[in-house]
């Protein structure tokens, strides 16, 4: 029995070494859980290869006092040759009838947002900043922001 228990745990150890990193990942904590309106966490990444589409996704974690059924993020992006977009989308935490829709764990609850196959145009450095846009001029019971980017394979 020890063995089989062994065997099975080297077995965890190998999948998850495997598991694929994503290209970029980071987060940014929000203090207080408190997400003011002038906070607007930035994220710098390094864009080598063009030729690649990227996956792009976006986490909100929020815990279970959060006010309101979904959160507006204005997304300004700025890339190596200085040309800047912001594109408004909109976060849905909570269904009509205020169930949580995202991932669940005790009092967090994570909504997660993908832009699929986005391709960048120039090689080098782009910046994503995220600025909350509701109407009210600081969300509570946010937690983090954080990006994801992988490669499409």
């Amino acid at each position: 029995m020890r063995n089989r228990i062994i065997i099975a745990l080297i077995g965890l150890l190998v999948l998850s070494a495997c598991q694929e990193q994503p290209y970029f990942q980071q987060s940014f904590s929000f203090k207080n859980n408190t997400w003011a309106r002038k906070n607007s966490p930035s994220f710098k990444v390094e864009i080598k290869d063009t030729s690649k589409a990227y996956n792009f996704i976006l986490t909100l974690r929020n815990s279970t006092n959060y006010g309101y059924s979904n959160v507006w993020v204005y997304l300004n992006s700025k890339s190596p040759d200085k040309a800047y977009a912001r594109e408004p989308f909109e976060i849905k935490i909570t269904d009509e009838k205020g169930r949580w829709l995202g991932k669940k764990t005790g009092s967090i609850v994570e909504n997660r947002l993908v832009f699929r196959n986005r391709k960048l145009s120039k090689p080098g450095i782009y910046t994503f900043v995220f600025e909350q846009g509701i109407t009210k001029k600081v969300l509570y019971n946010v937690l983090d922001l954080g990006l994801e980017i992988e490669e499409v394979k």
